[in-house]
């Protein structure tokens, strides 16, 4: 039964009529997202007009993992088990992507020849490229395969893999999910705040992601560490959802107007090296996978 169903009852029919199930809905989601991922990367590695071959792994990555998902999901019906392995195997890319770049990102941060203590400071990483920001390749691809992998029966935390195995997770795919979001939601706080670091603190703008993203992260997290929750508890994470939705909306418009120079002209450059356009835009990718996660789990449909 679909969470948002038990949230919100006058959305039961609606949710009964949907085509796909939460997880199809999830890699399909998961596929356009790649899309999203591919630009912004480009947009922000493009700021120094310059982009070295390791930056070029994620922006061409990103379209073919699309593809391949998108492929995955067209045999599914007819090969699932087919489908479950390349869906599989290009999640598993965008993990290593995700985590290579987060690594390559703090190297920038670091200065091995420094003096002892001064090799790793916090001004350093508020200065380096994001470390947080390729860590959203990886919590897309842990996203994607818990949707690649069936849980069978519904809520038994029981996933079917690739070649017929099966892995018992402590909890049902639901919970798992809440705590991936959760994670998630902290990553892009984290990022968010090393960002704006850079500049002035004081401005009232900068206080409500940062404010939502640790509600987010918290009504995530709690969520997933309740068996079962009450109207209450779900109507709660529903609302810290859509604030993180609208916040990375406005987000993007303020970057969007800081980013213009006076009579509202455009110019090129400053939004290459100006405040990132797509950046708060993964506050409301975080809220739009957590709405998806109350959606039906039943694939018998």
């Amino acid at each position: 039964m679909a969470l948002l169903a038990e949230a919100l009852p006058a959305t039961r029919q609606t949710v009964q009529r949907l085509p796909l199930s939460r997880d199809q809905i999830m890699l399909l989601y998961i596929a356009t997202n790649f899309l999203f991922l591919a630009l912004d990367t480009f947009l922000v590695h493009g700021a120094n007009l310059t982009i070295v071959p390791n930056e070029w792994i994620p922006i061409v990555f990103s379209p073919i993992a699309a593809v391949l998902l998108l492929i995955a999901g067209a045999i599914a019906l007819r090969k699932r088990s087919v489908a479950s392995l390349i869906a599989t195997l290009t999640l598993l890319g965008s993990i290593v992507v995700g985590l290579l770049g987060a690594f390559l990102h703090l190297v920038r941060g670091i200065q091995p020849f420094a003096p002892e203590g001064q090799r790793i400071t916090l001004d350093l990483l508020v200065w380096a490229p994001p470390i947080f920001g390729p860590i959203m390749f990886a919590v897309v691809g842990v996203l994607g395969i818990s949707a690649a992998w069936p849980e069978e029966p519904p809520n038994s935390g029981t996933l079917r893999m690739p070649g017929g195995w099966h892995l018992q997770l402590p909890y049902p795919k639901t919970q798992a999910y809440f705590y991936t979001v959760g994670m998630a939601a902290l990553a892009t706080l984290i990022s968010s705040v090393l960002d704006h670091s850079r500049f002035d603190l004081s401005s009232p703008w900068i206080w409500p992601p940062i404010a939502i993203g640790i509600f987010g992260t918290v009504a995530a997290v709690m969520l997933g560490a309740i068996d079962e929750p009450s109207r209450g508890d779900l109507l709660t994470y529903l609302v810290a959802m859509l604030l993180l939705i609208a916040v990375g909306v406005v987000g993007a418009w303020l970057h969007y107007g800081s980013n213009l120079i006076a009579g509202g002209t455009i110019v090129q450059e400053r939004f290459l090296r100006g405040a990132p356009l797509l950046a708060p835009m993964l506050f409301s990718n975080v809220g739009v996978f957590g709405l998806i996660v109350l959606l039906d789990p039943d694939e018998r449909r």
